[in-house]
């Protein structure tokens, strides 16, 4: 009898494994439809880019956010030179309306932005940061290397050195306040999910699910043939345990990740040089330094803009 009633928890925590990993879609995101759905923040940068953040009313009149069909798009000035001594390159910064914490985040998105002195991130972020944590899905900066998929936290977040993920880890403390910020971040084996790479290859889908046992993030590029159909196509109901290993994931093991973890709000933004993409900048193989090259170079910024098809919520 107690061997039977084993094997019938057993069974029954593995439906409920099932179950957990099932999502109904409970928002889409789409064109003009960003224009709802977020807000643009006209702030000064907190990394302390060579940034100017305008507001949506700017950035539609200078053309810098544009939503048309299944295109919107968000970019940066790429005609002005700029003042030294004054603001930073016009660009945005958006955050959506809503909050979310049990959820997962499918991103389609056909370009990013690209170039020298470029700092473009996908994430999402709590309040009082960095005790209700941050999660970068796509960071990179001046066009190198892969993706990076990153935790930032109050202490006493840390990552096991062995679990299943298809990238490679770059640190295993995610306290925000050692090691100068740089949190736990896994630099994704696929080349084609960053930069100038991937637009190349006509973008691809960035997939984050965070559950109290874990936050996961998935890239499939563009013709990948593995990626999921429910994915492929926005299906309005999903089962993230059919989607393969993901390329970071960042278990709950020696990290409570409903207590480290807040609401949070979806960021989007595009900045330039400062705590990243400055300190990094002579390792990068770009000219001059990254605020001249910055102000003086209008038209190398051709090419950094977003194009999203669609962001799905699923909950």
């Amino acid at each position: 009898m107690a061997t039977r009633l084993v094997s019938l928890l057993c069974l029954a925590l593995g439906f409920h494994q099932v179950f957990a990993a099932s999502y109904s879609q409970t928002s889409s995101h789409q064109g003009t439809q960003f224009l709802d759905t977020f807000t643009w923040q006209a702030i000064a940068d907190p990394t302390h880019g060579r940034v100017r953040y305008v507001d949506q009313t700017s950035a539609l009149n200078q053309n810098l956010t544009f939503a048309s069909g299944d295109h919107f798009i968000l970019r940066s000035d790429f005609t002005n030179k700029l003042d030294p001594n004054g603001a930073g390159r016009d660009s945005v910064r958006i955050q959506s309306n809503h909050q979310y914490t049990t959820a997962v985040m499918v991103f389609n998105i056909r370009h990013m932005p690209q170039g020298c002195g470029t700092w473009p991130a996908v994430w999402t972020l709590g309040a009082n940061w960095p005790n209700q944590g941050e999660v970068d899905i796509l960071e990179g900066v001046n066009d190198q290397g892969s993706n990076a998929a990153t935790l930032h936290t109050s202490s006493g977040c840390t990552m096991p050195a062995s679990r299943s993920q298809t990238g490679t880890s770059l640190a295993s403390n995610c306290d925000a306040n050692v090691n100068s910020n740089s949190g736990c971040g896994v630099r994704f084996s696929d080349s084609r999910s960053y930069g100038p790479t991937f637009n190349a290859n006509g973008g691809g889908w960035y997939a984050m699910e965070r559950r109290n046992t874990g936050i996961k993030v998935w890239f499939w590029s563009r013709n990948d043939g593995s990626v999921p159909a429910e994915v492929r196509n926005g299906a309005t109901t999903i089962n993230t345990s059919n989607w393969g290993t993901p390329s970071a994931s960042f278990p709950s093991t020696n990290c409570d990740i409903a207590s480290k973890f807040g609401p949070h709000h979806i960021v989007i933004n595009l900045t330039f040089c400062g705590d990243f993409a400055g300190a990094v900048y002579g390792q990068s193989g770009c000219p001059s330094t990254c605020n001249d090259f910055v102000n003086n170079n209008p038209g190398a910024f051709n090419n950094a803009f977003f194009d999203f098809q669609w962001l799905k919520i699923y909950q």
